[in-house]
């Protein structure tokens, strides 16, 4: 498992878990962010929000934010 801040541009993979407090887990799983979820990496460059691709939308997310959200990556 790894992190979503830790997925490289074109990698793939699963949502395993959402950590963090209350409003931060409320925020991600609003927008569909939930265990299970497919994510599609489409930018990762430093000092840039991360870019990624789910459930047929493109979602941007603070570098910070991304560090909470667990991933199983594919590829």
């Amino acid at each position: 498992m790894s992190k979503l801040l830790e997925m490289q541009k074109g990698a793939e993979g699963i949502v395993v878990s959402v950590n963090g407090d209350s409003r931060f887990v409320s925020r991600v799983t609003s927008i569909g962010l939930t265990p299970g979820c497919r994510v599609s990496m489409l930018k990762n460059e430093k000092n840039r929000p991360i870019l990624i691709y789910s459930r047929d939308t493109m979602i941007a997310l603070n570098r910070k934010d991304c560090s909470n959200i667990e991933m199983e990556v594919n590829g």
